[in-house]
């Protein structure tokens, strides 16, 4: 039992970042976690470039099939991306806010889901059986375990670092921003932090101005600083609790073998089970991300477009209520 987890008696190990083998190449340290940016990045672009060839409309000799989508990977894409946008983007942001920042938030769900899915394949264990089968696992306690990180090329969950999800942070932090001096100017956006035009213009309430603009400038940082926190929990969590669930058969060795066969048993049944937990908790968490962004660019928006809409229903009642009472209509009647 030992041997098939990598860490050994630690369930930490199979969460906390590590040094890859690429350090001792490069010279320099390269955390695991940055190995996965790398790789999930390539991924998820190859794999939605694929899949956008299978979407794409095809030639007219194809005839009605040409506007089927082939391939289960596009088929997926194209569910969720149909799901996304019209259940919970469009409702949230506006048609014109959500065809804008549709690029952004999209790619931003698919590397996370990517980044999250990668975390789930034990490619960190299977590196280190294959090196114990081979002779070439180091012999030792903390020597054998810093040099036995140096053999491990890829692997790890890279959203289970917080480093990483900060960088992700940093980027909806830039999107919020973005949005909120595009749609307010710097001179809106300054004064939406002070706490509004009304509040500003109200000589006898600037005293409370440097307490909202505080709180605001803090809401600011703690809005994407949430998203990275909740993230990194999500992942950590549920990987630690996989791990321990795999470690109770090897804490129950001294038991004899009837004890360590049923905790064995009992423990990998639990941790299937949890296996499909993680894998709805992916998805989830990349949706949660993706989707919460989305409501803090929209926050920062005019949204004109809904006020045209209930205007233009307002003019539409009004006109027939004008024409059921003109002399016209009655004489209709």
């Amino acid at each position: 039992m030992t041997l098939l987890l990598a860490s050994g008696a630690d369930p930490l190990g199979h969460v906390l970042d590590k040094s890859s083998a690429f350090s001792g190449v490069f010279g320099t340290d390269i955390p695991l976690s940055v190995v996965s940016l790398v790789i999930g990045g390539v991924i998820a672009l190859a794999g939605l470039f694929f899949a956008a060839g299978r979407i794409r409309t095809g030639p007219e000799s194809q005839g009605h099939r040409r506007y089927v989508t082939e391939g289960r990977l596009a088929q997926l894409v194209e569910v969720l991306v149909d799901g996304l946008y019209t259940q919970m983007l469009e409702p949230v942001m506006g048609a014109r806010l959500a065809k804008t920042w549709l690029p952004f938030l999209l790619s931003t769900f698919f590397f996370v889901l990517t980044l999250n899915l990668m975390g789930m394949v034990p490619l960190m264990d299977m590196q280190e059986i294959l090196h114990a089968f081979g002779g070439h696992a180091p012999e030792g306690e903390q020597a054998g375990a810093d040099a036995k990180h140096a053999l491990i090329w890829i692997g790890g969950t890279a959203t289970a670092s917080l480093s990483v999800n900060i960088g992700l942070a940093a980027w909806a932090f830039l999107a919020i921003q973005w949005q909120s001096i595009r749609e307010l100017g710097v001179g809106g956006w300054l004064e939406h932090l002070a706490g509004g035009k009304e509040l500003v213009q109200n000589k006898g309430l600037w005293f409370v101005v440097p307490i909202i603009f505080l709180v605001e400038v803090l809401g600011l940082v703690i809005k994407p600083a949430a998203l990275a926190i909740r993230l990194f929990a999500n992942m950590v969590g549920g990987h630690t609790l996989m791990a321990t669930l795999m470690l109770f058969g090897a804490m129950a060795a001294t038991l004899g073998v009837a004890a360590v066969s049923g905790i064995s048993l009992v423990a990998g049944v639990a941790a299937v089970a949890i296996s499909f937990m993680e894998l709805f908790v992916a998805f989830l968490q990349a949706f949660v991300f993706m989707f919460l962004t989305a409501v803090f660019i929209s926050q920062m928006a005019h949204h004109d477009e809904h006020h045209d809409e209930e205007h233009g229903h307002g003019e539409h009642h009004g006109s027939e209520s004008a024409a059921a009472h003109s002399p016209g209509a009655v004489h209709g009647h």
